[in-house]
């Protein structure tokens, strides 16, 4: 068998996320199946927990490596309490962004498979706010491993039809809950030390924690690629994620002197599109721009989807303008640094040399 394609191809289903639909995933799941389903974050692509067989169906769907952890959805502190050592941190970051997209680190329990975690002493749990998500955890009574519903490395799905065109025909259901309200992954805390340490970024910005805990650190490979032999014991860190079929460059600088670079760079080229924050667009009339929106938080809602639209049209090269990197825009910048493989080009630099 190809490791990175299922034994069989069977037809996958669409449903809405309903009532009879939610009955019908959970009780795939019950039986060991696969389904993806809606988060207020993206799509996920979701297995019990407790069953190894199923557990390992999600990386055979998905192409995913064995050694990139999943996070485990659970329905409240109680629940997650029975997957991981919960400790005061964990409750009290729980009690403030639970239901919500903030994903907890502790010490694993026994009773969640090694190949949950990849291998490590360390398991990652979420209780998604997404009432199609809930009632589907309610449903089944089971914990939900789900990394996001994409076949690995590509943008992450939010909406239903995403999940579709990278998982039809390898899971027998997707529920469709509508666009998701974020539109990127959740944050990954450890709080396994005195003060939770960020390890990707996301909607619950470093700045809440920070109020919450009293203090938060980030870890600084957020915004660089993992050393060899480092662990990685988040999803999204190890492996090339969340990029389009376009090569991806970011130009960072003086405003003024990245649009310059850009029109610079993109002049002449077929297939090109740029990428700049709605107050930044005046200056591209030439060239085919798309906007980021007013805000980190359209900037985050409409990534992936501008991405998975690139390869719709088969665009080939991407210029990107940079974002502040604060409170959500960190994990905007999160997202393309990892789309971009961590290649970033300086305006002020002269010979047109990319950095990683």
């Amino acid at each position: 068998m190809d490791g990175n394609r299922p034994e069989t191809k069977a037809r996958t289903d669409c449903l809405p996320a309903d009532r009879e639909g939610v009955a019908r995933a959970a009780n795939i799941l019950r039986s060991g199946g696969l389904v993806a389903f809606p988060t207020e974050t993206v799509y996920g692509l979701g297995a019990s927990a407790l069953n190894v067989q199923a557990v390992r169906q999600i990386f055979i769907a998905k192409g995913r490596p064995a050694d990139n952890p999943l996070i485990v959805h659970v329905r409240d502190p109680r629940d997650a309490a029975q997957c991981g050592v919960w400790n005061a941190l964990a409750d009290r970051l729980a009690r403030v962004f639970w239901p919500g997209p903030l994903t907890i680190i502790v010490r694993r329990l026994g009773v969640i498979p090694p190949e949950v975690s990849a291998g490590l002493d360390t398991v990652a749990l979420r209780a998604p706010s997404h009432p199609a998500a809930q009632a589907l955890l309610e449903a089944c009574g089971l914990p939900i491993a789900a990394p996001s519903a994409n076949r690995s490395g590509k943008p992450s799905p939010t909406t239903a039809r995403h999940a579709l065109d990278d998982l039809e025909g390898r899971v027998p259901l997707v529920l469709d809950g509508g666009p998701c309200a974020i539109g990127l992954e959740s944050t990954v805390a450890d709080v396994r030390g005195a003060f939770p340490l960020v390890l990707r970024p996301g909607a619950v910005t470093p700045e809440m924690l920070a109020m919450a805990a009293g203090e938060c650190r980030v870890a600084d490979s957020v915004m660089r690629a993992l050393r060899e032999g480092e662990d990685a014991p988040s999803p999204g860190m190890r492996h090339t994620h969340y990029a389009p079929k376009a090569k991806l460059t970011l130009v960072r600088g003086d405003p003024d002197a990245v649009r310059a670079r850009i029109r610079q760079e993109a002049q002449g080229r077929k297939g090109v599109w740029v990428l700049a924050p709605e107050n930044r667009l005046e200056g591209y009339d030439n060239f085919e721009i798309r906007s980021l929106g007013r805000d980190a938080q359209e900037a985050a809602q409409r990534l992936f989807y501008l991405l998975r639209q690139a390869d719709r049209e088969n665009v080939e090269r991407i210029y990107c303008e940079t974002l502040p990197q604060e409170g959500l825009g960190l994990a905007v910048m999160n997202r393309l640094a990892r789309a971009a493989g961590f290649e970033f080009l300086d305006a002020g630099e002269s010979g047109g040399r990319e950095e990683r």
